[in-house]
């Protein structure tokens, strides 16, 4: 892989240089821009790269990653599109920004990419959703699949559906901290110390998703074998279910897509 560029020094900024140097690429092949003097001297001091403008960092590299906040990529756009290399990859990571309004933006034919990846990527257990653009080719889909392959997993889907997408994984770690949330507040009601009820729940939230994730069951089953008749699971589920607890998250989702939907003009 040539030059990257990532525009944007944030969070999310920061992720994806930790993953793409996970996957092998040198520091020193990636350049970060950032308007913050002080996070740009923080980036170059933890990582040991380039920290530059965004017209300077767009000006050589084969691939850019636009990680700015949704409302800022029209102007960031607008400084760049002139200074992008021909041929060179533009994977948008700002949530709600339709690939068509990237590819009115830039120069006809220029490979566009919108993902939506989601915060467990920190730790390398992310969730990336790829939609590519008119000019974007399975092998611009397949590089990027190997090139964050280190921060978690990696799929496509139709561009239509990155709202559904948003509303279950970009969203989706929020609502297990939602759920964290209550476990801990419950076990505390029930007689735990803050500090067991929080180790607790930490862990086995933990231990059910890898459960999950390795299983070749589905989270019904799952769910199933551990709710004995008449037990003390079966007496929380019989109260989740009588509260509409499973409806309510259902209905939650939903309406994250359509707002999703809103935010991009959908």
């Amino acid at each position: 892989m040539g030059r990257i560029a990532i525009l944007g020094g944030g969070v999310m900024g920061e992720t994806l240089l930790t993953t793409l140097v996970a996957a092998g690429q040198e520091p020193s092949n990636i350049v970060v821009a950032e308007k913050s003097v002080e996070r740009a001297a923080a980036l170059r001091e933890a990582h040991g790269v380039e920290v530059t403008d965004s017209r300077a960092a767009v000006s050589d590299a084969d691939l850019v990653l636009i990680v700015v906040k949704p409302q800022d990529v029209a102007d960031l756009l607008a400084d760049v599109a002139d200074a992008v290399r021909p041929g060179a990859i533009l994977a948008s990571f700002a949530a709600g920004v339709r690939t068509d309004r990237i590819e009115a933006a830039v120069a006809a034919g220029t490979p566009v990419v919108r993902i939506m990846p989601n915060t467990p990527a920190v730790v390398g257990e992310g969730m990336f959703g790829a939609s590519p653009g008119v000019a974007c080719t399975e092998e611009h889909i397949a590089l990027l699949g190997r090139l964050l392959a280190a921060g978690g997993r990696f799929v496509v889907v139709d561009e239509k559906l990155q709202d559904a997408l948003t509303a279950v994984s970009g969203s989706g770690p929020a609502y297990v901290f939602y759920l964290a949330e209550a476990m801990i507040a419950g076990g505390i009601e029930a007689g735990l110390d803050a500090t067991t009820a929080r180790e607790l729940t930490n862990q086995t939230i933990v231990g059910a998703a890898k459960l999950l994730s390795g299983s070749d069951e589905d989270a019904a089953e799952l769910r199933r074998r551990v709710t004995s008749p008449n037990g003390t699971t079966a007496a929380a589920i019989a109260v989740f279910d009588d509260r509409e607890v499973k409806g309510a998250i259902a209905e939650g989702i939903v309406a994250a897509a359509q707002r999703s939907a809103e935010l991009s003009g959908g």
